[in-house]
């Protein structure tokens, strides 16, 4: 979770990005929460969704007409001027937390493990494949996760199909960053080049602690 802080929101302390809501101008609408959920990527409605259904009357719920109507694009229609503000009163309710933690981990986190095991690669190659998802989704267009991972499988044997990690991994990254390029708002692809492919340059498949890389130009270490 770290790891994804520092390229998501600068920081890794991820547990203070609950309260987080910006428009970064991507053309997804406002992107919030531990996870970057978007209003126009549908993400951000199945978590208020979600948090409705488990509690009624929350001070995001009025939002949920927006919320289906700006799906799909970047308008904040029926949002603003409120959303940000009672975003921000809404994740200091345990309740909200733990409905960013179970999204974040269903659509994301769970998808991306299972598809690493699948393919036979260790922790790192499980935290490169959860970055992908995190930022290009697993739906059906040319930068999405699935069909990075199938120019990668174009390219490179996956270690469940006999073939060597890193090997795979790097030809991974290369589609993934050829998928940042098609974007202007994820052009920048030092999440990749100073982060995820200096941890696989040195080997280090487990990603075994101390770990120090750099995002963004922002200098980042953990233990």
């Amino acid at each position: 979770m770290q790891l994804v802080s520092s390229a998501e929101n600068s920081s890794l302390d991820w547990k203070a990005q609950y309260r987080y809501i910006e428009d970064i101008g991507d053309g997804r609408g406002y992107t919030a929460g531990i996870i970057g959920f978007c209003s126009g990527t549908g993400d951000m409605l199945d978590l208020v969704e979600l948090y409705t259904q488990r509690k009624p009357g929350n001070v995001l719920a009025k939002y949920l007409p927006a919320l289906r109507k700006v799906d799909g694009t970047d308008s904040h229609e029926g949002l603003d001027p409120g959303f940000t503000r009672d975003w921000r009163k809404a994740a200091g309710d345990p309740a909200f937390k733990k409905a960013q933690n179970d999204e974040r981990d269903r659509v994301y986190f769970d998808p991306a493990v299972r598809r690493g095991k699948q393919d036979g690669v260790g922790v790192l190659g499980q935290f490169i494949y959860y970055d992908a998802i995190v930022m290009h989704g697993d739906g059906g267009d040319s930068t999405s996760f699935g069909s990075i991972r199938r120019k990668a499988l174009a390219k490179a044997k996956s270690p469940a199909q006999g073939g060597d990690e890193k090997a795979y991994l790097h030809a991974f990254l290369d589609a993934r960053v050829w998928a940042m390029k098609q974007e202007a708002a994820h052009e920048d692809t030092s999440r990749v080049d100073t982060a995820q492919r200096v941890f696989l340059n040195k080997g280090n498949l487990a990603l075994n602690t101390p770990l120090d890389w750099k995002v963004y130009g922002d200098s980042f270490h953990i233990g």
